[in-house]
């Protein structure tokens, strides 16, 4: 099964689950929308149409149609906004908030009952996952994160999310991780800040990915272990990290930069090509790329 059917087959179970495909909802009425509708009714201060339409990503009509229903149920009334004839503030009525605690008391019971099913880590997981789901579809806005040299528990860190993220994205098994230790364990033991750094990208203390440029010779560097966290791709933190490993690189007298990836590897090998980066060879489906910094432009600043 691929993922988009997954998100569905997930979707038709939870329908069937908390039965919204009941022709009312919670044996009222009400359809879905219409419950949703009172909700926000019922936990807003005297709201307009228009921030209804907004928040719940409705259709002006259609919004128009529930709350014309609901006025003719006696659930709301409208009143005009000051000056502003146009702008009607909506008011549940004793009627409407008497209908939205009935429905909000049956949707308690209703969720206490699918609880009461499952044991005790049971609860807990179905509510941790639910977090989850939440927090992982939520819209977020872009939050600045910050580069830093690393500290004393960032190299075990990235040396296991090396080994959990491989694992799941493509099947590698602990000989990668393994492999990942022995980089970052040399990298430790043979630190020269002169020449070499590692770069961690964080944001509100949390790691979202990072690199290492090491000296290979006087002349060449090499980059390895870039890795970026799931949450954080999109954001520019691969091509940011590059881009501080070329700039480092220039400044302390390297005049190229070389990399080993695998071919399997395409959003790598998209933010490589980008920075300037070509293919010199390939043995299977490992490739080393090279930058030579005498031909090429220090990339721009990303802000």
């Amino acid at each position: 099964m691929d993922r988009p059917d997954a998100v569905r087959s997930f979707n038709r179970f939870y329908t069937r689950q908390i039965h919204i495909l009941q022709e009312g909802i919670l044996d009222s009425p009400l359809s879905l929308t219409e419950a949703r509708v009172l909700f926000e009714l019922a936990h807003r201060d005297n709201p307009t149409a228009t921030e209804l339409s907004t928040e719940l990503g409705l259709d002006a009509g259609y919004l128009s149609r529930i709350l014309d229903a609901f006025v003719r149920r006696g659930y709301v009334k409208k009143q005009p906004s000051g000056n502003d004839l146009r702008r009607r503030h909506l008011t549940l009525t004793k009627t409407g908030r008497k209908t939205f605690q009935a429905l909000d008391a049956k949707s308690h019971q209703e969720a206490a009952a699918m609880l009461a099913k499952l044991s005790e880590s049971d609860q807990s997981q179905l509510i941790a996952s639910m977090k989850s789901i939440e927090k992982i579809l939520e819209p977020k806005p872009p939050v600045p994160y910050l580069l830093r040299s690393h500290r004393p528990g960032d190299i075990g860190w990235i040396t296991h999310r090396h080994g959990v993220l491989y694992a799941q994205e493509y099947g590698w098994d602990e000989k990668f991780e393994a492999l990942v230790a022995g980089i970052a364990a040399k990298f430790v033991d043979n630190f020269n800040p002169k020449r070499e750094r590692c770069w961690i990208a964080e944001q509100d203390g949390n790691i979202l990915g990072s690199v290492f440029l090491v000296k290979k010779t006087d002349a060449v560097a090499k980059l390895r272990l870039l890795y970026v966290e799931p949450s954080a791709r999109g954001l520019g933190v691969g091509s940011r990290l590059v881009e501080e490993c070329i700039r480092f690189a220039r400044d302390a007298g390297y005049r190229k930069i070389t990399l080993w990836t695998n071919s399997m590897l395409l959003a790598a090998r998209r933010i490589y090509e980008r920075a300037g980066f070509r293919v010199v060879s390939t043995e299977g489906d490992f490739e080393t790329w090279d930058l030579n910094l005498r031909s090429n432009k220090a990339p721009a600043r990303r802000i």
